[in-house]
């Protein structure tokens, strides 16, 4: 019977886990048994009496639950500690950013550890139950909004009262994915006047059936500005001094801006200048969700607010982890579901041609394996 060991997240600031009581009850249906470190899930409200209770083992330390582990799964990449104590042979599932912590997949070819990374499974219909980056960037998106509203000075909905009327605050979403959307979602529930962006034609059907306006430059450009993935493509030079007049104009008259634009193995897009915030009114807000990857504000820092004249910048590296216990449930039902790829009648035997388990492995066999990964 092979083994399934859950451990406590050692990342700072890591508030997540990468099982629940719910996800242990289906991966003890795939006939495995499941180790889950003691107090791995403190942070996301679930204690290890819940896991117990699901039919889970209480590992008493690192060392006991990593003993036996056939499968290590994780939400962000694996310690050195954790790698150290893995058997070779063994498999690692986590979202381990692997386009940026290049040592991290070293240490895990040099321990021939098979490790796949959820950022690389493929946009399908079969895999959608395992889009762990579909899962947390909806958390994020919305998060974002409560970021925004609890920063922002004013009401965010119009308000009748005997003494008058308080107007809705204006939010501009940059970014119209599956953050984007549910940012677009959350500030409308809240009432503010919401308007939105995105370089992907599709972007303004979806924006519209939110109840949101639309703001592009619509040229030839924009129309063929999405791969078939769904992704956005990087734009020209001319298109983005057009889109960014545009944007300065819409900008300066916002109250909020939340910008969630993101392309996968590169450096986030910039889609606001040191300008452009500065031309916002006094008590102004923008929420930065891509300033792990060098932001796309300008002047966002990590886990910092920042004062740019009157406007805050509002940069927070993990906004899922601020839903922990929601968050966690959403990955760990992605990661069940990753699972049962790899283990047949209760045995690790990954399907080698599966179109999902060879898009997202990254090192196999002492190497780093992974296509978007050899050029680095």
């Amino acid at each position: 019977m092979a083994v399934v060991a859950v451990t406590r997240e050692r990342r700072a600031g890591e508030t997540r886990v990468a099982t629940t009581p719910e996800a242990v009850k289906k991966l003890l249906a795939l006939g495995v048994s499941v180790t889950v470190e003691t107090g791995a899930g403190i942070s996301a409200s679930t204690p290890d009496a819940e896991y117990a209770a699901a039919g889970a083992r209480i590992g008493a330390d690192l060392a006991a639950t990593l003993a036996d582990a056939d499968i290590l799964l994780k939400v962000r990449a694996p310690s050195d500690e954790e790698i150290a104590l893995l058997k070779r042979g063994a498999i690692v599932v986590g979202l381990l950013n692997p386009h940026v912590e290049r040592e991290v997949l070293e240490a895990l070819a040099g321990a021939c550890v098979d490790a796949y990374a959820m950022e690389f499974v493929p946009r399908t219909s079969r895999a959608q139950a395992m889009d762990a980056l579909s899962s947390q960037a909806n958390l994020a998106g919305y998060r974002a909004v409560i970021e925004a509203a609890e920063h922002y000075g004013r009401a965010m909905p119009m308000m009748m009262t005997a003494a008058g009327a308080i107007a809705p605050a204006k939010v501009f979403v940059m970014g119209a994915g599956v953050a984007g959307l549910q940012a677009i979602a959350t500030a409308r529930r809240l009432g503010a006047v919401v308007t939105a962006t995105d370089v992907r034609p599709a972007a303004r059907e979806q924006v519209e059936s939110l109840g949101a306006k639309f703001v592009a430059v619509e040229d030839e450009e924009f129309k063929a500005a999405e791969t078939a993935a769904g992704y956005a493509k990087p734009m020209s030079a001319a298109y983005q001094e057009k889109q960014a007049a545009l944007v300065s104009d819409h900008i300066k008259k916002q109250d909020i801006v939340i910008t969630t634009a993101l392309i996968p193995g590169r450096a986030a897009p910039r889609l606001v200048s040191e300008e452009q915030v500065m031309s916002m009114k006094p008590g102004s807000v923008l929420v930065d969700l891509a300033v792990e990857q060098g932001g796309n504000i300008a002047g966002a820092r990590p886990d910092k607010i920042v004062p740019v004249g009157g406007a805050r910048i509002i940069g927070i590296s993990n906004l899922a982890g601020r839903i922990p216990a929601d968050a966690s449930s959403l990955y760990a039902r992605n990661l069940a579901a990753f699972a049962a790829l790899l283990i047949k009648e209760g045995a690790v035997a990954p399907d080698q041609e599966d179109d999902i388990l060879k898009s997202s492995l990254v090192t196999h066999g002492g190497d780093i394996i992974h296509p978007a990964l050899q050029a680095v």
